[in-house]
């Protein structure tokens, strides 16, 4: 092996040279994995802490202001692929080339969590998944708004769950259910002595045993899609929507529990919507379909 004259009668200068090329690769390498890392947990997380944000209308903590707040909520003001919307007919182009909905759910332990602007059921690792373009995204947790943030044609319902999913990559998909008021809903039946523990001992967690997701019943194969965002800072985007067509039933008493839980004084939970911005809005429905 050959070496340069420098480096026989002198190492000193090659080893500091060596030394300082693995300290600007540590730090290179190390920017880009937190660069992987921050992008991850901004994709994957909606804020818990109850005192970053509100609804109140006019609150310096609301809505309107959620994207001043910080910087990296800044979607919340200025992006364009926001959620909810209105899913209006005139807008919506009905397909029947979409797969139906599949759901692989399986039953997991759970816990139900006051996040002080919700109430949300979080499975211990995932309880089963969904797919979606050879995607499989697991179901990570659901938790409720009401009014609902989604309408139809402009009308709003008095309850909106959302079931949401997470691929691998981080990637996110939500199933939105509506509900009107008439019967109750059975699974929030299976889910009030839990509610009503949390609402009386003002406690912020409380187990919830094993819970089977297959339980939240959709009732209908009809579906709309679309590319929107979380519906809470901080707003990320290219969220993948599923909002279920058919409108199920819950009583005014559950909906009354699931807001006196969160103990956070405030009427609703909803965002407002916001623009479409010519985002096309599909509806599935089986060629062979004539269910609502």
């Amino acid at each position: 092996m050959l070496y340069k004259e420098s480096q026989v009668l002198d190492p000193l200068p090659h080893k500091h040279k060596m030394e300082k090329l693995a300290i600007t690769h540590f730090l290179f390498c190390t920017f880009f994995l937190l660069l992987a890392l921050n992008s991850y947990i901004a994709t994957s997380q909606e804020v818990d802490d109850e005192r970053e944000f509100d609804y109140g209308e006019r609150s310096k903590k609301g809505p309107a202001r959620w994207g001043e707040l910080h910087r990296e909520w800044s979607l919340c003001k200025n992006g364009s692929m926001q959620s909810p919307i209105d899913l209006l007919d005139e807008r919506v182009e009905v397909v029947s080339h979409l797969r139906r909905l599949q759901r692989s759910y399986s039953p997991s332990n759970a816990t139900l969590t006051n996040r002080g602007h919700d109430m949300m059921l979080k499975w211990d690792g995932g309880a089963g998944y969904i797919e979606i373009n050879g995607t499989k995204y697991v179901l990570k947790q659901c938790h409720w708004h009401s009014p609902s943030e989604h309408t139809i044609n402009g009308q709003r319902f008095a309850l909106e769950a959302h079931m949401l999913h997470e691929s691998s990559d981080g990637k996110i998909s939500v199933i939105g259910i509506l509900y009107k008021i008439g019967r109750p809903d059975s699974f929030l039946s299976s889910m009030m002595d839990h509610l009503a523990a949390i609402t009386d001992t003002r406690e912020a967690v409380t187990a919830a045993g094993i819970v089977n997701p297959k339980n939240i019943k959709i009732g209908s194969r009809k579906y709309y899609r679309y590319l929107g965002s979380l519906t809470v800072p901080p707003c990320t985007e290219n969220v993948v929507w599923t909002m279920v067509k058919k409108v199920r039933t819950v009583s005014q008493e559950q909906v009354k529990l699931l807001r006196v839980a969160v103990h956070d004084d405030a009427e609703t939970n909803a965002r407002p919507l916001q623009p479409i911005n010519r985002r096309p809005v599909l509806l599935y429905r089986p060629s062979e379909s004539k269910e609502d």
